[in-house]
């Protein structure tokens, strides 16, 4: 067997960079999920007050990682992907100390939208990478192992998170960031920067905007503020009309008019907007109703995560050989019946019989999903919109998450009980089967098995 050369040393390393940065990302959108009741008893109140602690506690992070997202795609590609990634690397720690020294919950929250500013650094940079670096049927590999691991990182997120709540502090889910960033750091220096893009300028009214109209949209949403609801609503729609005219869009519309770009991003909403929810209030639900302690709330979802390891990748080389629209189709329907299993669950959730068969299902709907919708959004672009190509998808996955749980305190009822439990699930598949939908009528592959691309 020949030895590696040069270039695939460089492939794999950006790889795993890319892997690493957009993990402590992901893991930071979900590993709170455990941590929010010992959060809202130390930092919050009884009742509706513990409740709106942990809602912001997660949207907070949600609200700027999807507001900057867009403009963190631009940045990469007119400053150079390396560099923007490092800034963000540098960013995330800060905050994540923030997080772990907070003294109030209302320094938690704004130490989470401080997180997530510089979370939004860190993915489109991270897919960047890997699209620029990578070709072809090597594409969709490392795409597949890229989805593997930095999906798997929002479901482990609960089991690592409930292990240091039980072992240490709610506290420690912050500080585990720090060490996965340094090695981060010390593999990124070796990775070659990518050529700044001449002409291109950022779209600072786009990003006020943005920001603006997601922020007042959420509180609104959370705090039952109507008009403050309907004056985010108005911003997001002024958002819309000034990237139509902008000259340099931080939302270019034109990626739009590509059939599989944009299909899958309504996919996309549904998809992960259902894993948002759905992963907020099956913890929730183990621990407060079922009697679950952290670590256990966190193992009973671990299924999940072993399916993701073992089948992504898997799913994601087939995507390149057959194309992405039966997976997409298919994977969304197995995870809502996997949901839909969850409805046998009552308040003792004996595990065996009424979590695991739904976990197993579910992780295995998720792995068939997640590798081929990324391969057909990303493979409809050309390379040089890769950054703000993978931004926009992300962006529309986070917002999709933070409306999804701005909107659970509406679905659960103010309660969370086994009623508005099987409530909620009945949502998460219906949205499931939704992304299912929207991908059979809306993706096409083109002859021969790649995506299709236009």
């Amino acid at each position: 067997m020949s030895s590696p050369t040069a270039a695939d040393r460089t492939r794999s390393r950006v790889l795993l960079v890319a892997i690493l940065a957009s993990f402590v990302s992901f893991l930071d959108g979900t590993v709170v999920n455990v941590a929010l009741p010992a959060i809202a008893d130390e930092l919050g109140g009884p009742g509706e007050a513990g409740l709106t602690l942990q809602q912001w506690v997660v949207d907070g992070y949600l609200v700027t990682l999807g507001s900057f997202i867009l403009l963190a795609g631009s940045l990469s590609d007119v400053h150079g992907r390396r560099r923007v990634l490092a800034i963000g690397l540098a960013g995330f720690a800060a905050a994540s100390v923030l997080c772990a020294v907070a003294p109030t919950g209302a320094v938690l929250v704004v130490a989470r939208l401080l997180q997530g500013v510089a979370g939004a650094l860190l993915v489109p940079s991270s897919l960047a990478l890997i699209i620029s670096t990578f070709d072809g049927a090597a594409q969709g590999r490392a795409i597949g192992r890229w989805t593997a691991w930095t999906g798997t990182a929002m479901i482990v997120g609960p089991f690592v998170g409930g292990g240091l709540v039980d072992l240490l502090s709610w506290r420690w889910v912050f500080w585990i960031n720090l060490p996965v960033i340094a090695v981060t750091f010390l593999l990124l220096r070796g990775v070659p920067e990518s050529v700044a893009e001449v002409g291109r300028r950022l779209d600072v009214p786009g990003a006020v905007l943005a920001a603006l109209g997601l922020a007042a949209a959420v509180l609104g949403l959370v705090e039952g503020y109507w008009v403050v609801l309907g004056v985010g609503l108005v911003l997001l729609v002024v958002f819309v009309v000034w990237e139509r005219r902008a000259r340099d869009p931080m939302l270019p519309l034109h990626l739009f008019a590509v059939r599989n770009f944009a299909w899958g991003n309504i996919a996309t909403a549904a998809v992960y907007g259902a894993l948002a929810l759905g992963g907020f209030v099956v913890t929730l639900f183990l621990q407060q109703v079922a009697g679950y302690s952290a670590t256990a709330a966190g193992v009973a979802q671990l299924p999940t995560t072993f399916a993701m390891l073992a089948l992504s990748t898997r799913f994601g080389t087939l995507t390149g050989r057959y194309g992405a629209r039966w997976f997409m189709t298919v994977g969304p329907v197995v995870a809502a019946a996997g949901y839909l299993l969850l409805l046998t669950t009552d308040a003792g959730a004996a595990y065996l019989t009424q979590v695991l068969p739904g976990m197993v299902v579910f992780g295995v709907g998720l792995a068939i999903t997640v590798a081929p919708l990324t391969s057909a959004i990303l493979g409809a672009v050309p390379p040089h919109d890769a950054g703000i190509a993978s931004a926009v998808n992300n962006a529309v996955s986070r917002v999709a998450g933070l409306v999804a749980i701005a909107l659970a305190g509406v679905i659960v009822g103010g309660v969370l009980d086994v009623d508005s439990f099987h409530r909620t699930l009945l949502v998460v598949a219906g949205l499931l089967v939704v992304g299912g939908l929207v991908s059979l009528v809306g993706i096409r592959d083109r002859t021969g098995g790649a995506a299709a691309a236009s």
